[in-house]
């Protein structure tokens, strides 16, 4: 994991300090998806280290596709730009 600007579909994530989030490319998507710490802080009822973020995304990888998926559809995201998922958008996609 690194702290640089890019990550590709099925890649691992990176990890973007300059907006303290985990950064993915969902699957068949050009823009990225951006998770910020404050949602993961949600999530996992603490405040967790970029590590321990990255971790809880690959444990549960196909949850924050699905959230991307329904995101992308619901907002009417264009196919190239960047977005960001909160923890409303991955907790809606746990119940389904």
């Amino acid at each position: 994991m690194t702290d640089n600007h890019a990550a590709t579909a099925d890649e691992a994530p990176v990890w973007r300090a300059d907006v303290d989030a985990l950064a993915f490319r969902p699957s068949g998507h050009r823009g990225l998806c951006m998770v910020h710490r404050h949602a993961f802080r949600t999530l996992l009822r603490r405040y967790p280290s970029p590590e321990e973020c990255a971790a809880y995304f690959q444990d549960h990888r196909a949850v924050f596709q699905a959230a991307a998926s329904a995101k992308l559809v619901r907002a009417s995201v264009a196919a190239d730009a960047n977005f960001h998922l909160t923890s409303r958008d991955l907790a809606r996609a746990m119940q389904n």
